[in-house]
């Protein structure tokens, strides 16, 4: 029977059908780039010179030459500050608001949502440039807003200081969407067993609802790792590829731009590749560290 009912199974042609636009697209847009780059970073170019197979001598070159590895663990460095802010401060603002949203007695929230994730819309251009509108010291309104409402004292040339951060705001909205998607598809019987217990408010909210959103959380976690990581758009936007001032806004991906295609437009190519090789090195390693070594805990532990 089981030889009969196997033979009788039709062949689900339209599966690989279906899937194999997707997969062409994403393989000559993403693997194929990816494998050409990783192939470049193993070659040097010298000008006026064929292209020689190097080997890892370009990824030695960035860490131990003293110009290029300063540069790089600067920027680097840059991306886990990034990364570390957006974590503190953007995802737990995401948290509390989709805890906000998801209250029964709420009214307007689809208004709220909205209002919310608008500014993820937008694009990095136009968030660039609407804050350079803000806060740039020679024509910027910032300025004469505080004066207006008498706060002029408290002004300062933000983006000329290292420590101005302007990105925080924008995304809130993934992880607010995120975590309320999770939030109200917690079954009612969860927490109406919980008000019957007399656990009801923040309580209910740390002891019952968060220990089953937690692998949501896990999910905007690795999302933020990899979008810090990966920027570039906004810092090129308001700061250029030189990342100023005096590189303190310099990330991975600017310093990738400045090394591959330089500052006239003359760059070393197969340095830039390794750049780029060890940026995907990283966000992959964080990726596995989370499937292998977070998501099974944090799965276990919300079964």
């Amino acid at each position: 029977m089981t030889t009969q009912a196997a033979a009788r199974r039709p062949t689900r042609w339209h599966i690989p059908i279906l899937l194999a636009p997707a997969v062409a697209i994403y393989t000559l847009v993403m693997l194929v780039p990816l494998i050409l780059s990783l192939r470049l970073s193993l070659y040097s170019a010298t000008a006026g010179q064929a292209i020689n197979f190097v080997g890892f001598a370009n990824y030695v070159h960035l860490f131990t030459d003293p110009n290029m590895s300063q540069h790089f663990w600067n920027a680097l460095g840059n991306n886990v500050i990034f990364f570390i802010i957006n974590m503190i401060v953007q995802n737990p603002i995401g948290i509390l608001l989709a805890a906000l949203l998801s209250l029964p007695k709420l009214r307007g929230r689809e208004l709220y949502r909205t209002a919310f994730f608008l500014p993820t819309m937008l694009s990095f251009v136009i968030v660039g440039f609407i804050w350079k509108l803000l806060l740039s010291p020679t024509w910027g309104v910032a300025s004469g807003l505080m004066k207006s409402v008498g706060l002029g004292y408290f002004y300062a040339p933000w983006l000329g200081q290292p420590g101005t951060l302007i990105s925080v705001w924008q995304f809130v909205g993934i992880p607010m969407m995120l975590i309320y998607a999770a939030l109200i598809a917690i079954p009612d019987e969860i927490t109406e067993a919980a008000a019957c217990d007399g656990i009801t408010g923040f309580a209910q909210f740390f002891k019952i609802k968060l220990p089953l959103i937690w692998p949501a959380i896990g999910i905007v976690s690795i999302l933020t790792f990899v979008g810090n990581f990966n920027a570039f758009d906004l810092i090129y936007v308001v700061s250029g590829t030189l990342a100023g001032p005096a590189y303190s806004t310099d990330v991975l991906g600017t310093l990738f731009y400045r090394t591959f295609f330089g500052y006239t437009g003359f760059g070393d190519e197969p340095l830039g590749a390794t750049i780029a090789g060890v940026m995907f090195l990283i966000i992959l390693l964080g990726v596995m560290f989370y499937l292998f070594a977070v998501q099974r805990r944090v799965t276990r532990y919300a079964l």
